[in-house]
């Protein structure tokens, strides 16, 4: 997140940034993360940040939720223009988590099959749309 490249700038820790702010480790690290949206924190959270990085509120707010937009764009094309085995198991896949089957595992292994063959074997899809697609449908 954008907190995180400040700090990288300002040669700062998330733990100095919490001791200086005031805010506590865990809620900066749910903001870094992306747990916590930075415009879902309280106006006092956004100004002890911002003061603490020696950045406007509105600046804090802005880049924070720019760069926000950009990862979720990014991260829906990584659903889109997959081969059609991986598109047929990514969908089986997910039609057998609305319905419950009992037949999870299966799909579980299809998928992360597919998802290898696309990245390593094929070629057809890159190490980030493969990790994405891992993170966000198998290590549950």
């Amino acid at each position: 997140m954008y907190i995180e490249k400040l700090l990288a700038k300002q040669n700062m820790t998330k733990y100095r940034l919490s001791v200086i702010s005031g805010i506590p480790h865990a809620t900066l690290n749910d903001i870094c993360s992306g747990k916590t949206r930075i415009d879902k924190c309280s106006a006092m959270t956004v100004y002890k940040l911002a003061k603490a990085l020696n950045i406007t509120m509105e600046n804090l707010i802005e880049l924070c939720l720019k760069e926000t937009a950009v990862n979720n764009e990014r991260e829906k094309s990584y659903e889109y223009g997959l081969p059609e085995y991986l598109q047929h198991d990514l969908d089986e896949y997910k039609k057998g988590l609305k319905k419950g089957s009992p037949l999870m595992d299966c799909l579980w292994g299809e998928l992360y099959g597919s998802i290898n063959v696309a990245e390593h074997t094929d070629g057809i899809i890159s190490s980030q749309q493969a990790q994405y697609l891992r993170k966000k449908y198998l290590w549950r």
